[in-house]
């Protein structure tokens, strides 16, 4: 294992980890009193190791040889399933679930820390186990108890795969208008009838069975959203021992191929065509989870949980993308500094050149800002489920409401941004595919589409998540950074806390006049400059916590982060004024403009 990797970097993880969310004091707690520092690092460690050597090796094979559609079935390269066993052979994939399923039981927070390794050294081969731990976590919360002991244990342990199965080609993420059919049938089971495109991992030969959690309408029910039911879909049914039985009529109708992503396997998926017709009847089985017309209710459990995972996965192919340029730019020499006149001095390294410094602090404050977001909602859900209070519980679950659409929406905005530094950086060379910077840019341009678009989560913050309890998200989150700007008082970062309070309370003034303009359309016409605007803040306030967590620390890894901290206060926190400029103002001119005049 190299000294420095150029996957991610541990220190920071560790610093973030220990020196700012103390992960460690969370083994005072029963589920993780199992735990201590030395097995967190030690899992660490572990996914390091098994990142470096068997997901990144192919992370280029496996973009050159993206999955085939070869005579109904799929074809891939032979790496993606060596890589995927060693994986969950090592217990990975069971990192964070229950004993009982053979699990480690790890707190999300370290839990978000293990998987970032491989997501960021392959993130077309981490989508598979990504997509199983979510579905496996939709069914202990939301399933009947014969299904969690028919399909979570073999997910867990590696043997199944999961999907989730809601877009269909005519209906994109308006879920509303999907026309996939559940008919009940006197067994008790349903019969699905229909398509579902965009569905990642939806077909494959890398496990013995695949579960597809499906969205669909059962006949009779609310028209809309409230009609919407959800199934599991097994590509091969079970019996009541656990054993494969006959092929289910699920089919793999093709293959979309995607600019980047291209070692996860992106389907169209025809359910009830009649090729497989169990029971000598067509239709594909299905199992009806929870209730009836609650499907999108059950299924935001994973797609919430899936939105934050998004947002990690384009924080690290970002902040991969910054180390390798960060390396390259530390041994590429060219040119020479304004100031030398003579041109027979030697060429400079390019990190010498002050845009070069640029680039690439700003590629660390976006790369390191992300990496703290998700981590702190990873925290969240730590204190969700396990903190000693309900009190205590109820705010966090409040204060994750509030930040998922940003933990989503920021780094799949800023992500790509610094992948294009990276590429910048490179100059020429990172235009090519010598580099793999280009390629972290491709992987990384479909997540601000992945799991609701940014425009949705735009809507989602402003329509919704500012509204819920009457604006309690949004006051516990003043409260949350005003607690932090109030610690930073007397402090070198006293600056930055009184501009970061002055852009708080002005968000929640803007909020007001938003919502007090009395058309709604003329306040989420800009819900995306809204979302911006936050997130900007939101990022910010975990700049100036990183930076007080370095007081009384020296070295070079603390003045760079504090190095980081001054650049977000400076470059970045004032663009926030100019959105809440422009949302203040109740602007029209994207709403009055005329499709004609495009």
């Amino acid at each position: 294992m190299p000294a420095s990797s150029l996957i991610l970097n541990r220190r920071d993880l560790d610093f973030l980890l220990h020196e700012w969310l103390d992960v460690e004091s969370l083994v005072k707690r029963e589920r993780y009193a199992e735990h201590s520092r030395e097995t967190f690092d030690a899992v660490l460690e572990l996914a390091e190791q098994i990142a470096t050597d068997h997901f990144a090796p192919h992370n280029r094979k496996a973009d050159e040889n993206e999955p085939r559609f070869v005579d109904g079935r799929v074809e891939m390269i032979p790496e993606v399933k060596q890589a995927l066993e060693v994986f969950a052979g090592a217990g990975l994939l069971a990192s964070e679930f229950d004993e009982r399923f053979g699990g480690m039981q790890l707190p999300h927070t370290v839990g978000q820390a293990v998987f970032a390794w491989f997501k960021a050294a392959n993130v077309g081969t981490s989508a598979y186990p990504f997509l199983t731990m979510a579905n496996a976590r939709l069914l202990i919360a939301h399933g009947s108890e014969q299904q969690v002991d028919t399909y979570v244990a073999p997910m867990v342990e590696g043997r199944w795969f999961g999907t989730m199965a809601l877009s269909e080609p005519q209906a994109g993420s308006s879920l509303a208008d999907i026309t996939t059919r559940a008919e009940r049938q006197d067994d008790g089971t349903y019969r699905l009838t229909g398509n579902k495109m965009w569905i990642s991992g939806g077909d494959h030969e890398l496990t013995e069975n695949i579960v597809h959690l499906v969205l669909a309408k059962v006949p009779g029910g609310p028209p809309g959203v409230k009609g919407i039911s959800l199934f599991v879909v097994p590509k091969f049914l079970v019996g009541h021992d656990g054993s494969l039985g006959e092929r289910n009529d699920v089919v793999l109708a093709g293959l979309n191929h995607k600019m980047g992503y291209r070692g996860t396997t992106n389907t169209l998926l025809n359910f009830g065509e009649g090729v497989h017709t169990p029971g000598g009847r067509a239709g594909a089985v299905g199992h009806l989870v929870g209730e009836e017309h609650r499907g999108l209710t059950y299924m935001f459990h994973m797609m919430n949980e899936a939105r934050i995972g998004v947002g990690m996965g384009a924080t690290v192919l970002g902040y991969t993308g910054y180390l390798h340029a960060l390396e390259y730019a530390r041994t590429r020499t060219q040119g020479r500094p304004p100031t030398a006149k003579d041109p027979s001095t030697p060429a400079v390294r390019i990190v010498d050149h002050t845009d070069v410094r640029r680039m690439l602090l700003a590629a660390k404050a976006y790369a390191e800002g992300g990496m703290a977001l998700g981590l702190y909602c990873a925290r969240l859900v730590d204190e969700e489920q396990t903190a000693e209070s309900p009190e205590a519980r109820a705010q966090a679950h409040l204060l994750l409401e509030m930040l998922t659409p940003i933990a989503k929406a920021w780094p799949s905005q800023y992500g790509p941004v610094t992948d294009d530094l990276a590429i910048q950086v490179h100059g020429g060379y990172g235009y090519t595919r010598d580099y793999p910077v280009e390629q972290f840019y491709r992987d990384n341009r479909l997540n601000p589409i992945h799991e609701g678009t940014n425009g949705i989560q735009g809507l989602d913050l402003l329509g919704r998540k500012v509204l819920m309890q009457e604006g309690a998200g949004l006051r516990l989150l003043g409260e949350t950074i005003g607690a932090t700007t109030a610690r930073a008082a007397g402090t070198d970062w006293a600056g930055f806390a009184a501009d970061l309070d002055a852009a708080v309370t002005r968000l929640g003034a803007v909020t007001a006049t938003l919502w007090g303009a009395g058309d709604p359309a003329v306040t989420l016409a800009n819900a995306t400059a809204y979302l911006e605007a936050a997130g900007h803040v939101v990022v910010a306030w975990l700049w100036l916590e990183q930076a007080l967590a370095t007081r009384d620390e020296s070295g070079d890894f603390y003045e760079g982060k504090r190095a980081a901290a001054r650049f977000f206060h400076r470059y970045e926190l004032p663009k926030v004024h100019t959105h809440l400029d422009l949302l203040e103002s109740l602007d029209r001119t994207v709403l009055d403009t005329d499709e004609a005049w495009l």
